[in-house]
């Protein structure tokens, strides 16, 4: 999606300032089941079964800030996520060697335990990550851990990991209160060049940097460094009684929630989370769904972006990546389609990218999700309007709203456009571009969906 924010960002080397004994046989018994499950603890890694179930197997060993473990019962989901979109600019020698990285992400639902995927995808070399921990902020809008929840992750019970270049790992679990709609620190630190950073660049959050290895500093006072981006991290899991699946929104910088007022998680998904999470409590028949977000600024259904790999692949590259690898996944929003339309140096071709859109939902069929589709919402005023733009974004509206592509539509370009002209924004929807909301646009896309779609199985065929 176009944006007025088009600075690469700090460079990333020099961040702007701104964790009874009993008796005789029955007392030996005691002992060997005792010792079993000391050995067993020393052995398994807690893990989570494919449906999202927890698996009942043991955490790595102890460490007084580390309570890797079996959490007892729920499902895991995912809380929060971002898609690794690009390789962040002149950190392609060094990355961030000798600085902690702490990525700060809004949970959208609570959790006993949490785990964390760490990305190098966009790494042309290894990524040693020697010290990571997870806690929870102490309040909005700090690098500071809340009282008694810092916790050392591990990988494979091992505090340290290697990442390798294009790949990605996973943590171990780690026994912490997540609170619903609260803040998440996750740390890293790697003593090595490693580069260039996986990265989010349009995080729309405040994340923090220090010198040296500060993973497990609680106070936050190290953290002068502030960025705007989110690097490494792509999702935090929970383990959850209070969410049975995942719903995740796909699709560009709208859901993004680019122009969305930074540290406020005023993005779209961030309302129909707390609508979800609402209606759970009055006790409605809602799905009891967490929301996680996979928006890319700039994405597009068909074309990918530069690079090997690409820099902002294509919807149909990433589907699998973003939405069908997704923890426990059982739904997803796709909102995608307006940038195939405004970048395409030529006149796009509405059938192309409908098609493009019947293929992403095959692939979620196949896997048992269901798809709400999204119309595309008006531009007129924007710098890349045309007429004939225009009926292209008509034409695809109109196979959408026809039922013709998705299982269920929420009809975004009705909620948010001009009644009076219906090819731009309402002006009180509109950031002042003329193609991004503003707050009150993103909170109105977020009240007009409507949560009952979320029920159900996917249709078996198109």
């Amino acid at each position: 999606m176009w944006s007025s924010d088009r600075s690469p960002g700090l460079p990333s080397l020099e961040e702007k300032p701104i964790r009874t004994t009993r008796r005789h046989g029955y007392a030996l018994l005691t002992a060997i089941v005792a010792l079993i499950v000391i050995v067993s603890a020393a052995i398994y890694v807690s893990v989570a079964a494919d449906d999202g179930t927890a698996a009942d197997a043991l955490g790595a060993g102890r460490h007084p800030g580390n309570s890797a473990a079996p959490a007892s019962t729920g499902t895991w989901v995912g809380a929060w996520s971002a898609s690794p979109a690009a390789a962040e600019p002149r950190t392609e020698t060094v990355g961030m060697a000798g600085r902690s990285v702490r990525n700060v992400v809004h949970a959208s639902v609570s959790g006993t335990s949490a785990r964390v995927t760490l990305s190098n995808l966009y790494g042309q070399s290894p990524l040693t990550v020697t010290h990571a921990s997870l806690a929870v902020a102490a309040r909005p809008g700090t690098a500071a851990a809340a009282a008694g929840t810092m916790r050392r992750l591990t990988f494979a019970g091992a505090a340290s990991v290697v990442i390798p270049a294009g790949g990605q790992t996973m943590s171990d679990a780690v026994r912490v209160a997540v609170p619903p709609g609260g803040d998440i620190l996750v740390t890293t630190y790697s003593p090595t060049p490693s580069g260039p950073v996986t990265y989010h660049p349009h995080a729309r959050q405040i994340s923090y940097v220090a010198q040296g290895d500060r993973t497990e500093d609680v106070t936050g006072t190290p953290y002068t460094g502030r960025t705007k981006y989110w690097r490494y991290l792509t999702a935090l899991d929970v383990l959850s009684n209070e969410s049975g699946g995942t719903v995740v929104a796909f699709g560009d910088s709208i859901t993004d929630g680019i122009s969305s007022t930074i540290g406020a998680d005023h993005r779209w998904t961030d309302v129909l989370s707390d609508r979800l999470r609402a209606a759970v409590r009055a006790g409605r028949h809602v799905p009891r769904y967490s929301v996680v977000n996979e928006g890319i600024s700039g994405n597009q259904v068909l074309a990918d972006g530069r690079g090997r790999p690409a820099d902002n692949p294509s919807g149909l590259n990433r589907f699998r990546r973003d939405v069908l690898e997704q923890t426990n996944a059982k739904a997803v929003v796709i909102d995608l389609g307006v940038n195939d339309i405004l970048r395409n140096p030529g006149l796009a071709d509405p059938e192309k990218i409908t098609g493009g859109l019947r293929t992403l939902v095959r692939q979620a069929h196949a896997r048992g999700l269901k798809v709400i589709g999204a119309t595309l919402m008006p531009f007129r005023g924007h710098r890349g309007y045309t007429a004939a733009r225009e009926r292209v974004r008509q034409r695809i509206n109109a196979e959408i709203r026809a039922g013709q592509v998705f299982d269920a539509v929420v009809d975004f370009d009705r909620a948010l456009r001009d009644p009076h002209d219906p090819r731009r924004l309402r002006a009180k929807y509109d950031c002042g571009d003329h193609l991004h909301p503003s707050d009150l646009g993103y909170r109105r896309m977020g009240e007009v969906f409507d949560l009952g779609v979320l029920k159900g199985a996917a249709r078996a065929q198109l």
